[in-house]
């Protein structure tokens, strides 16, 4: 939590970045993934007490702030042998901050039957990641759709940002 209230004090200052990175490990939960006090546990524990410090740093200009909670790969859907789960294809990423229009969730549900999953073990894809952050890059820093997809995410054409992400 105090690199959370860190980031935020930076990102409050008018003077300050307008926007900040945080990395967080301990994801990778091969074995002993546990349920209520195993390492999934603790690292979500973790991040919620890191939003909460975050948020209560940034004070008044948290109405102004959209945090993206995202992964760079999901696990697989069925526990392995070591009672963790493997590297997998689906995720899911969250958007918080006052700025954002929540208390939805936007995704196609594929269901977790066996005939729905990617390649038999995955949470099948449904929605490009990409998507979410050219809508809040665009919608929210104001950054132009030309350069999202030139210096951003280059190859990109194809993925059109989600709208409606933020609040009016």
């Amino acid at each position: 939590t105090p690199i959370a209230q860190i980031a935020a004090r930076f990102l409050k200052d008018d003077a300050g970045p307008i926007a900040a990175v945080m990395e967080m490990s301990g994801w990778d939960t091969h074995a002993n993934q546990g349920i209520d006090q195993g390492p999934l546990a603790r690292g979500l524990s973790s991040l919620d007490d890191g939003l909460e410090a975050f948020k209560q740093e940034m004070g008044p200009a948290w109405a102004n702030t959209v945090v993206i909670i995202a992964t760079e790969f999901g696990r697989t859907v069925a526990p392995n042998g070591a009672n963790g789960t493997d590297h997998g294809t689906g995720m899911v990423a969250f958007l918080a901050g006052g700025a954002v229009r929540g208390g939805r969730v936007l995704a196609d549900w594929p269901g977790l039957e066996r005939n729905a999953l990617y390649e038999g073990r995955d949470l099948r894809p449904t929605t490009d990641l990409r998507a979410a952050f050219k809508g809040v890059l665009s919608d929210h820093l104001r950054v132009p759709n030309a350069a999202l997809e030139r210096d951003a995410f280059p190859d990109s054409g194809s993925v059109r940002g989600i709208q409606d992400l933020l609040r009016a």
